[in-house]
């Protein structure tokens, strides 16, 4: 585990295992892909899936990786309160979808799943397969989610979503160089690890992080209490 974690750059946070960018974190050694953007893609250069409403009084920022195990352990503890505060129009919820597992440990299934999580945006089932993803989500060392079946398999379990249209998306790889782009904006934007979560562009996850799903409602409430005086 001592080597390992020299090679990889394995951080120990708020509980869990984040894992660090480093120079070898790309995502994937294939030819870019060119760039198309899936439903609704928002944010700086278009490179994040929004829950909720734009006009919340509080914003969520999460750059995330479906084989990372601590962004598993945060929307184990968190994905319910997030999701409730969401559907009130209390708070918006930007997912930055990114790959440093696959550029540290190889394989595919960071590179996948966003690309499959980027179709399920299209159908309007997003928030929906991304619970699933990591409801199902493997050992950081195994490469499930490289395997595009796996993934189509996993679509059935949301409804309305698994289909020729969504099989053939996850198979082209329709959003690959989408997932890319994210992942090398999130390697030049300062924040070295997933899961990153800020609040209203404040860090609040991380090793020195009190962060509690109490917490962040206590917070959010009162942000969408001082909106309305």
């Amino acid at each position: 585990m001592i080597a390992l974690a020299s090679v990889l750059g394995v951080i120990v946070v708020a509980g869990g295992i984040a894992f660090a960018v480093n120079k070898a974190n790309s995502g994937d050694d294939d030819a870019k892909k060119a760039v198309v953007y899936p439903k609704g893609a928002t944010g700086e250069d278009r490179l994040a899936i929004r829950a909720g409403k734009a006009d919340a009084p509080s914003k969520l920022t999460v750059y995330e990786d479906f084989r990372c195990p601590a962004c598993g352990q945060f929307e184990q503890g968190f994905s319910k309160t997030i999701g409730q505060l969401v559907d009130d129009g209390k708070l918006s919820a930007d997912y930055h979808l990114v790959t440093l597992i696959d550029g540290n440990l190889g394989g595919k299934g960071s590179l996948n799943g966003a690309n499959a999580a980027a179709c399920a945006q299209d159908a309007g089932k997003f928030r929906e397969y991304h619970d699933v993803l990591y409801a199902n989500q493997p050992q950081e060392t195994s490469d499930d989610f490289g395997d595009r079946s796996r993934l189509k398999e996993l679509a059935k379990q949301v409804k309305g979503l698994s289909g020729d249209t969504f099989d053939e998306c996850v198979d082209d790889g329709r959003y690959d160089g989408w997932v890319q782009k994210s992942q090398e904006a999130f390697g030049k934007s300062g924040h070295s690890s997933t899961p990153t979560v800020l609040l209203d562009g404040k860090n609040v996850w991380g090793q020195n992080s009190d962060l509690t799903p109490k917490k962040l409602t206590e917070l959010v409430d009162k942000k969408a209490k001082d909106a309305k005086s």
